[in-house]
């Protein structure tokens, strides 16, 4: 699914509905999204050392992208609607393309974490003889739990923005109305992962695996089908809004 909306919104690359949702960074957050769904497979069979290496990591980087993003997006709106205001100050953001710097910095840090975590306590496939006695298990041990819950800490704290900003501005006319659509996919994804973590740290072993698989799969999910579907909807079903003269027109 995730490859199909790509492929459309590519096709529509310079259609008006397109331009008006920042294309560029709706394509970086479109790729973010299809590599999220991609590490799953990380997760997914015996533990090695690569995957047990990568498959925190991986995610960690992937989704911080993602919702650096739709921070990206939030901030845009933001200062769209600030800068339509006769005087302000915040005019020459526009032009200056700021939202690709929130997606640098934001996902950077991230990096940063995960690279430190990788040199100084990096996960390992651990033999477990005590969670199911007479068997042996083969499992990943994220190495540092400082680090890991500082990876998952920094994602939250980054969505739980992007949140904020966009419920703040949640009402603003229709030109701006992706607003809406990023306060429910944030809102979606910071459900799930508030009700993953119990869940997480009450199970062991494949199930504790299972948990997170399904917040991953889940809040990407999410994300997608508020963000892009509503968009896909018009370019595939509603051509005649795909143009300058029916968004200005809506915006009246």
């Amino acid at each position: 699914m995730t490859l199909i909306i790509l492929r459309i919104f590519i096709y529509y690359w310079d259609t008006p509905i397109v331009i008006a949702n920042n294309r560029t960074v709706s394509f970086i957050l479109l790729v973010s999204i299809l590599l999220n769904f991609l590490s799953v497979f990380f997760f997914l069979g015996c533990p090695v050392e690569i995957t047990c290496l990568l498959r925190q990591t991986s995610f960690g980087v992937f989704f911080s992208i993602g919702v650096s993003s739709v921070l990206a997006k939030t901030i845009t709106v933001c200062i769209a609607f600030k800068a339509s205001k006769p005087g302000s100050i915040l005019v020459k953001w526009i032009s200056f393309n700021v939202s690709n710097y929130v997606v640098l910095v934001c996902s950077s840090v991230q990096v940063l974490i995960c690279v430190i975590w990788l040199l100084v306590s990096p996960p390992y496939v651990e033999f477990d003889h005590r969670l199911y006695p007479g068997k042996i298990i083969i499992q990943c041990n994220e190495g540092s739990v400082v680090a890991f819950y500082s990876m998952l800490g920094y994602m939250g704290f980054l969505a739980a923005v992007s949140f904020v900003l966009a419920f703040m501005v949640r009402t603003l006319p229709d030109n701006f109305n992706e607003a809406k659509y990023i306060t429910f996919s944030m809102l979606l994804f910071c459900s799930v992962w508030i009700s993953m973590i119990p869940a997480y740290l009450s199970t062991k072993g494949k199930y504790m695996v299972a948990v997170e698989i399904f917040a991953i799969l889940t809040s990407s999910a999410g994300i997608l089908g508020c963000i892009f579907l509503p968009k896909i909807y018009i370019l595939l079903f509603e051509p005649n809004l795909n143009s300058r003269k029916a968004i200005l027109e809506r915006n009246k």
